[in-house]
């Protein structure tokens, strides 16, 4: 019998990230694990100190060893496990297979150096190109990307563009190796809303052109409506809820999520209404309870939450899953 099943093109089991410090050992990333397939645009949201960007960062192995450590799990690309590659075949994997974009691109992007130069530098590096072909890919790539007399532009250092633009560098700088996996690690945060949304259509452009899939990682969950289908929402660095955008927005299962979607201001609210507010602070990751982590902040937490953290399991929703105890009578509930 031939199976129907796909096979994911990232398959993550069981992650663990840690980070031993002078204040005690970060629980940063706890015990992660989902699938994610050609061509799919995931987004990865929760607020921030949750283990999102921690947890890219070890798909791309860039954790910093000490005081990071990966104490456990797989991280499955096409088959391979990343954590268990060498490090020259993981130069082979970032750009030509998992490409990724960066918060600020002035943190990325070398203020000595043309942005010309350092794109050039990615084509060379993994591409069989000599410098005059390089050049001309890397006009065409700026292009691509929405930045006007792009050639002209290629002699310009990165203090010389806007905000915007330095980022459209760094994508165009991502995708010079037609990756199958591109990581936007929160790229619009820094740009104000308008530029926000042109790098959000950007993105959308491209992975509709280049058949790539698309991981967006994001606090603003209205952006993530917008660009992507499947969502996973990220609290104490554990996985809490995964589901599709719609029924997640929708039907929101898990009180977090509930809370997070709560917050959102609504054009149908009356004017000088309160936006709701999640009560309590995020958790230290140092020393983590035994419970579910969102237990001082939640409005339906028992005995039974303060003594076992739930683990994901399937709703009535097909591939909708949630960490919760409760969370048939959250879905009878409304915080809007």
């Amino acid at each position: 019998m031939v199976s129907n099943e796909k096979t994911p093109l990232l398959d993550i089991r069981d992650l663990t990230v840690r980070f031993y410090t002078s204040d005690g050992v970060v629980q940063a990333v706890n015990g992660v694990s989902y699938q994610m397939f050609e061509g799919e645009t995931l987004g990865i949201v929760g607020e921030s100190g949750c283990g999102k960007s921690v947890h890219a960062r070890s798909i791309m192995r860039l954790i910093p060893i000490p005081p990071g450590k990966i104490e456990k799990g797989e991280i499955r690309y096409d088959g391979r496990d990343l954590l268990k590659l060498p490090t020259n075949e993981m130069y082979k994997i970032r750009g030509p297979e998992i490409a990724m974009v960066f918060q600020d691109p002035m943190t990325f992007l070398n203020p000595v150096l043309t942005v010309g130069f350092q794109i050039v530098e990615a084509i060379k590096l993994h591409r069989n190109v000599d410098e005059k072909e390089a050049y001309s890919m890397a006009g065409e790539l700026l292009t691509l990307v929405g930045i006007p007399e792009a050639r002209e532009r290629l002699n310009d250092y990165p203090h010389q563009f806007s905000g915007g633009m330095r980022q459209r560098a760094m994508i165009a700088m991502s995708l010079s190796c037609n990756p199958r996996l591109l990581i936007a690690d929160e790229p619009t945060t820094a740009l104000d809303v308008t530029i926000q949304a042109q790098i959000v259509d950007l993105v959308k452009r491209l992975q509709q052109q280049m058949g790539m899939a698309v991981m967006w990682i994001t606090h603003d969950l209205g952006v993530a409506a917008s660009l992507v289908k499947k969502i996973n929402v990220m609290y104490a660095g554990y996985l809490v809820e995964r589901g599709n955008v719609k029924n997640i927005y929708k039907h929101p299962l898990h009180p977090y999520t509930q809370g997070l979607l709560a917050s959102l201001p609504r054009i149908d609210q009356a004017p000088g209404s309160k936006l709701f507010s999640i009560p309590g602070n995020p958790p230290n990751l140092i020393g983590l309870p035994q419970g579910c982590p969102f237990v001082p902040r939640c409005l339906y937490a028992t005995d039974q939450c303060r003594e076992a953290n739930p683990s994901l399991e399937p709703t009535d929703d097909e591939g909708h899953t949630v960490a919760c105890w409760h969370w048939h009578k959250v879905a009878q509930q409304s915080l809007v």
